[in-house]
């Protein structure tokens, strides 16, 4: 396509149109700048559309292996980093068919036959949301393998496990890990579903109605890696929801990650002191020589706002809009580009993280027994051995506790005088269930905390991302 700069009209639609656009208007027009990321999708388009265009007789063949030849020599231009990209043609379709009209001549206007950039620009961001959800999908696995890992040297180590962030009952590290395994199993799950919902290809939809001539779209979405054609051609240019899906997927994700962030940066505190990351992962400060900042926790923590907001970005550009194509929908890659930059971003830095931190098993050990972690385990022993009621049980233990905090003791150091004043049946065996590792080894409970039941996990999920 050659420069209209000189002409009155826009080299697209310039039979119509007598003046040139204001230069305002290009500007907003535009949107090169974001979607040549979508090249090696659109040349991949362009392929599979060329080659079903010759084998139905619809150009000949000459011109598509001139326009096969074009498309590579535009490739290795964008390898190379010289391709010509230019603003005044808008995008990163016409980009490429101009350059193919250069360096082919008349035959590159041949490969726009049967089709439109409306479904043109469907097929690439659905090619690129695809890959970009199989990718996150990879990296999410890596990251349970990463945990694994950890889980697996932490299996019985003690630590406190919370609720409102108050000691609740005594868990094992590798349980709390295990944890976010599973979470993140179910964020890979939603990438994995997402991509089978959008694996169907609306190449051939043409601008909105489809097209008079005899395409084989079978044959394309075959040509493309997807499992059918799309079956309305309305809906084909029209959908973006495979996209507000995959970014869905990453919001929740993005959280999952945001909530392990949180609890490096709690660990990391001399409060806790449960963990210590190394160098790679931390930073200092400009003036307090004795800082070291888990800033990539941080930083993942802030960037699950950043993927949020993309999704309500694309939600509210979707919201309003009448079937079909709106220019608006030229709004939808920044978001998504950009939320799928944040989330690889935040998964890398996360599984660095995780391979990276040392547990303070001491530590946690001790704090594992704080806050009177074992009262349940208590009120447990009472329902079992003495056959109280729960609530009987519950309120006796309550006693328990309000008697040791009082004394400044912990549960398991209370005198056996002062619990059997509580209840006169309670005998010194009551003793073997005080101890936060007696607590944890006894929550046997298919998933439950006891280092059995950990172990028995971590085996299932390493048999499972083999």
């Amino acid at each position: 396509m050659s420069d209209d700069s000189g002409r009155a009209g826009h080299s697209l639609w310039g039979g119509r149109f007598s003046a040139k656009p204001a230069d305002l208007m290009r500007r907003i027009n535009a949107s090169i700048d974001v979607d040549r990321r979508l090249a090696a999708e659109d040349l991949a388009g362009s392929r599979a559309h060329a080659a079903m265009l010759a084998a139905a007789g619809v150009i000949a063949t000459a011109d598509e292996r001139a326009i096969q030849e074009g498309l590579t020599r535009i490739e290795e231009e964008i390898a190379a980093g010289v391709f010509p990209f230019r603003e005044d043609l808008e995008d990163i379709h016409m980009n490429v068919e101009a350059r193919l009209t250069e360096l082919i001549g008349p035959p590159a206007g041949r490969l726009h036959t049967a089709r439109s950039r409306n479904d043109q620009v469907a097929v690439d961001f659905r090619l690129w949301v695809r890959e970009a959800c199989a990718r996150s999908a990879a990296q999410l696995r890596d990251l349970q393998r990463a945990l694994l890992r950890r889980a697996e040297e932490t299996a019985d180590a003690l630590m406190p496990g919370f609720t409102h962030l108050q000691p609740a009952q005594p868990v094992t590290f590798g349980h709390h890990l295990m944890a976010y395994v599973e979470m993140f199993s179910r964020d890979a799950g939603r990438f994995d579903d997402a991509g089978l919902r959008m694996n169907e290809c609306p190449l051939g939809a043409a601008a909105l109605a489809g097209t008079s001539f005899p395409i084989d779209r079978e044959a394309t979405a075959r040509a493309l890696g997807f499992a059918r054609p799309t079956a309305n051609s309305l809906d084909s240019v029209s959908a973006r929801d495979f996209a507000l899906e995959a970014l869905a997927a990453a919001a929740i994700c993005a959280t999952h990650l945001s909530r392990l962030a949180e609890e490096i940066v709690v660990w990391m505190t001399p409060g806790f002191g449960f963990i210590a990351l190394s160098d790679a992962f931390t930073t200092g400060s400009s003036i307090m020589p004795q800082k070291r900042n888990p800033d990539a926790a941080e930083l993942i923590r802030a960037k699950a706002g950043r993927i949020l907001g993309s999704l309500v970005n694309l939600t509210v550009v979707m919201k309003g809009l009448p079937l079909a194509y709106g220019k608006d929908m030229q709004e939808d890659k920044a978001p998504t580009f950009e939320a799928f930059d944040a989330l690889e971003l935040s998964l890398l830095a996360m599984t660095g993280m995780v391979d990276d931190l040392k547990p303070n098993l001491a530590a946690m050990a001790t704090a594992a027994g704080a806050g009177y972690s074992t009262a349940t385990d208590l009120a447990d022993w009472l329902v079992r051995r003495l056959g109280l009621p729960f609530r009987e049980a519950h309120h006796v233990t309550g006693q328990a506790v309000a008697k040791a905090e009082a004394s400044g003791l912990d549960l398991a150091a209370l005198p056996l005088e002062t619990l059997k004043s509580l209840e006169p049946r309670i005998t010194a065996d009551v003793y073997e269930v005080l101890s936060p590792a007696a607590s944890v080894a006894s929550r046997v409970s298919y998933g439950g905390t006891a280092p059995s039941q950990v172990r028995a996990q971590i085996a299932r999920w390493k048999e499972s991302l083999s």
